[in-house]
C-alpha cells in the first residue's frame, strides 16, 4: 500500500470540482449513513466545489423522497455543494431482479446528467452498487481526469457469500466488473483496513484507507436523551439499541432469539430502529413469540440520531456469522462509540479488535443469541462497567476515528493524487 503524509491541503495551492456518483447516498436530512455528505462538507469548507449525483429513492427504505420521480431534481448545500437526483426505476427492494434494473438504470441516467458537469478535476466512483463504478469510470475517461474509486463492501463477494447473488453467469461478470475497477482507477480507497488485500489481490494498484469514522461534535455523551424515552414509553428502562438496516446480512432474528431470552426481565427493552426488506417478517416473528420487549421504530434522520443514541443505555452491532464480514468497520460502531456507549458486538474481525482494543464494549460470537442475552444483562446489572465502557469508547474513537480528521487525510490524498 502507498503510504501518504496526512495533512490538510490548503485551497491556497488548488481548488478543485469533484463529481461524486453515488446511489446511495444520504444526506443528514435522511435516515442512513451520511459519511459522504459528511466529508463532502468538509471539502467544501476548504473551498472546494462537490457535485453529487444519486437517487431520489432511499437505499435504506427503498422508497421515494417525491411522489413522483423526477427526472433530475437539484438540491444545494451551501455555495459549492450540488446534489443531482437522477431518475432511476423505484422498485429497489420489490426482487433481486427488481434491484438490478433499479441499478442499471441508475448507471444510465448519471452517466447523461454526469455529461453534463463541466469544468471537473476529479471523478469519484463508490461500491455498492458496484455498477456506478462503471458510469464514475467512463465519465472520468471521457472528461480525461483521475478515477477514484472508493471500496465501502467488497461486493460480490459478500453477496455470493450469503446467497444472494448465486448465478453462475451473473457471479463471472460481477467478478469481471470488480477487477476492471480496480485495475482502471487511478487510486483505490478502503473504508476497513480488512480490505486492502482483498483489493490488491484484484488489481487495485494504489491503495490507502481512510476508514469509517464519526462526526464527534455530532454525537456526544453529554446530549440528553430524555425527550426520546419519553416518547416511546422508555422511561426507566436498560435499552439496548440497534439502529440501521434490517436486512439479510443483519441477522436481527438472532436479536430476537435474545429478547426472547430475557423475556422475564421487564426492565430491560431492546430497541430496533431502521428499516429494510426484512422488517415485515421481523415484526411478524416478535408478535409470534409474544416479545412485548422489542420495540421497532421508523427510520430517522441522520441528525435525529443523536438524540436515540443519547436515549440508549448499550447499543448493538451485529452481522451474519459470515467469514468474509470479518473485514468490515460497519459505520453504526462509531457512532455508538462517539455517544459514549459500550457495544454489544456480535462482529468478529478488524472491528472486534477496535472494540477491545477500547475496551469500548463485550465482544460476541456471531449467530449466538444466549452469548448475546448473558451480555444484556451483565450490563444491565452493572452501570459502573455501562459508564466505564462508555467512557473508554468516546476517548477512543476522539483519538483515532474523528471525521474532520479522516476528511483531512482523504483530502491530502486526493491532493497529492492530483498533484
Amino acid at each position: 500500500m502507498v503510504m501518504l503524509n496526512d495533512h490538510l491541503y490548503s485551497r491556497k495551492n488548488l481548488t478543485l470540482h469533484i463529481l461524486l456518483i453515488h446511489q446511495a447516498f444520504a444526506a443528514l436530512s435522511e435516515p442512513g449513513g451520511t459519511r459522504h455528505h459528511e466529508l463532502a462538507r468538509y471539502f467544501s469548507e476548504q473551498g472546494h466545489t462537490v457535485t453529487i449525483i444519486t437517487s431520489p429513492i432511499s437505499y435504506l427504505t427503498g422508497k421515494a423522497s417525491r411522489s413522483k420521480i423526477p427526472w433530475v431534481e437539484k438540491q444545494t448545500d451551501g455555495e459549492s455543494i450540488t446534489i443531482l437526483r437522477a431518475y432511476v426505476y423505484p422498485s429497489l427492494h420489490r426482487s433481486f431482479a427488481h434491484r438490478l434494473i433499479n441499478f442499471f438504470s441508475f448507471m444510465l441516467s448519471s452517466f447523461l446528467i454526469g455529461m453534463g458537469v463541466k469544468k471537473l478535476d476529479l471523478v469519484w466512483g463508490t461500491s455498492p452498487p458496484i455498477f456506478q463504478g462503471l458510469t464514475a469510470w467512463a465519465l472520468a475517461k471521457l472528461k480525461r481526469v483521475p478515477f477514484l474509486f472508493e471500496v465501502r463492501d467488497l461486493w460480490p463477494a459478500f453477496a455470493i457469500s450469503v446467497g444472494v447473488l448465486h448465478q453462475p453467469v451473473l457471479i463471472k461478470l460481477s467478478e469481471w466488473l470488480e477487477r476492471f475497477l480496480y485495475q482502471h482507477a487511478d487510486l483505490v480507497v478502503v473504508n476497513s483496513p480488512g480490505y486492502i488485500q482483498h483489493v490488491q489481490n484484484r488489481g487495485a494498484r494504489q491503495v490507502e484507507l481512510v476508514p469509517n469514522g464519526t462526526d464527534t461534535t455530532m454525537f456526544c455523551p453529554s446530549i440528553d436523551g430524555t425527550s426520546f424515552r419519553q416518547a416511546h414509553a422508555l422511561e426507566n428502562k436498560f435499552v439496548a439499541l440497534y439502529a440501521g438496516a434490517h436486512g439479510m446480512s443483519n441477522d436481527l432474528g438472532v436479536v430476537l432469539e435474545a429478547a426472547k431470552k430475557i423475556l422475564p426481565r421487564k426492565k430491560i427493552v431492546i430497541v430496533l430502529l431502521g428499516d429494510g426488506k426484512d422488517k415485515a417478517s421481523l415484526q411478524a416473528q416478535a408478535a409470534r413469540d409474544g416479545l412485548d420487549n422489542v420495540i421497532f421504530l421508523p427510520p430517522i434522520p441522520k441528525v435525529e440520531m443523536p438524540y436515540a443514541l443519547a436515549a440508549a443505555d448499550a447499543c448493538i452491532a451485529i452481522l451474519k456469522p459470515v467469514d468474509l464480514y470479518k473485514t468490515t468497520y460497519p459505520n453504526k460502531v462509531f457512532d455508538y462509540m462517539a455517544a459514549g456507549k459500550p457495544v454489544l458486538l456480535a462482529i468478529d474481525g478488524v472491528i472486534r479488535e477496535v472494540i477491545e482494543n477500547a475496551g469500548a464494549g463485550i465482544p460476541i460470537p456471531p449467530g449466538n443469541a444466549e452469548a448475546l442475552a448473558n451480555a444484556i444483562l451483565s450490563l444491565a446489572d452493572d452501570p459502573e462497567l455501562v459508564h466505564r465502557m462508555g467512557k473508554q469508547a468516546r476517548q477512543y474513537v476522539e483519538t483515532n476515528f474523528d471525521r474532520s480528521n479522516l476528511a483531512s487525510k482523504f483530502m491530502g490524498i486526493i491532493s497529492r493524487l492530483l498533484s
